[in-house]
């Protein structure tokens, strides 16, 4: 298990990128569409770690929410897994509660599945696994 990425919600991805490209020194490799979770993402490569920031494209989506409550700032920590499904149940057996215990398709080709804060010292922990 390592520290796969850690998720920040932004207001406005434009904005946001000028100002993490100027923090971190380089452009982000990638900007994408989750439809599923109506986000806008972009990634930034640090070492074998990532920065996702993340932009609601839908009022009623998980990042929407989340930035009308806290307002903007980190969201969720990512750890990569090389099996989800063992992880799952690993973690279950250990008593902690999962969002949705499926995985489904992620951004940056990974499958996904997230714990629940309640279980977690209130921090969004998400599982991904690198797609075959």
């Amino acid at each position: 298990m390592k520290i796969e990425h850690l998720g920040i919600a932004v207001k406005s991805l434009g904005l946001s990128d000028d100002l993490f490209a100027k923090l971190l020194g380089k452009e982000h490799y990638k900007q994408e569409k989750v439809e599923s979770e109506g986000v806008t993402t972009s990634f930034y490569q640090l070492g074998d770690s990532k920065i996702e920031l993340l932009e609601a494209t839908k009022t009623d989506s998980p990042i929407a929410k989340f930035i009308e409550k806290k307002g903007e700032g980190i969201h969720h920590i990512a750890f990569g897994v090389e099996n989800i499904l063992e992880e799952i149940e690993r973690l279950k057996k250990n008593g902690f509660i999962f969002i949705s215990e499926t995985p489904k398709e992620g951004a940056d080709n990974k499958l996904v599945v997230f714990l629940h804060p309640k279980s977690t010292n209130g921090v969004l922990v998400e599982l991904c696994q690198e797609k075959q």
